[in-house]
């Protein structure tokens, strides 16, 4: 219903804003990283919006760019995270990062997040993988995360896994080559 805002700064909180919009001042929920663009009291603020309906409340949350509008919409449309709890994970890190995060099975990174349980990152991970393997362009695919959760069982961190498994030659192609190839990449840099 309201999918763009462009007004004058009127009032800026810790997670809300107010623009004052031709005499209509909105109230709009922001993420940490749409906070950090916005100007001081009295500069002009364009926002890409998302009206959020309740029973009991209209809600509108806002956004620097279209990306974060679209993985905000993603993230609420996943059971068990609300709109809130999407606002809270778009706060951590920007949305490449967390696309990034997610595209790998990263569920330590996203456990993180504040109210981000493991189970709801296990959740976000799988709901929301395969929309954006094609999204995150060379982003790492299904193989490539099990080998990392592979590697990450045999006590080797995230990071390690994930810089190891970039250095394995294109020739392996089965995980299991992939996996041994990285377990020697790993034992000659310990």
């Amino acid at each position: 219903m309201i999918a763009h805002l462009e007004g004058t700064l009127l009032f800026r909180g810790t997670r809300s804003i107010i623009i004052d919009v031709h005499g209509v001042g909105y109230k709009i929920a922001v993420s940490l990283e749409t906070f950090k663009q916005i100007p001081q009291k009295g500069g002009v603020v364009r926002l890409f919006t998302h009206l959020h309906v309740r029973e009991d409340a209209l809600e509108l949350y806002g956004f620097s760019t279209m990306a974060e509008l679209d993985f905000f919409v993603m993230l609420i449309g996943i059971s068990g995270i609300g709109p809130k709890s999407a606002i809270g994970v778009l706060s951590v890190a920007p949305v490449d990062t967390l696309k990034r995060a997610i595209a790998s099975g990263d569920s330590a990174y996203l456990t993180k997040i504040s109210g981000i349980g493991k189970r709801i990152a296990e959740k976000m991970i799988v709901e929301l993988r395969e929309k954006l393997a094609g999204a995150t362009g060379g982003a790492i695919g299904n193989e490539s995360a099990d080998a990392i959760d592979a590697l990450a069982s045999l006590g080797y961190s995230v990071k390690e896994a994930r810089e190891a498994l970039q250095k394995v030659s294109k020739d392996s192609i089965s995980l299991d080559a992939k996996i041994r190839e990285a377990l020697k990449i790993l034992g000659g840099s310990r």
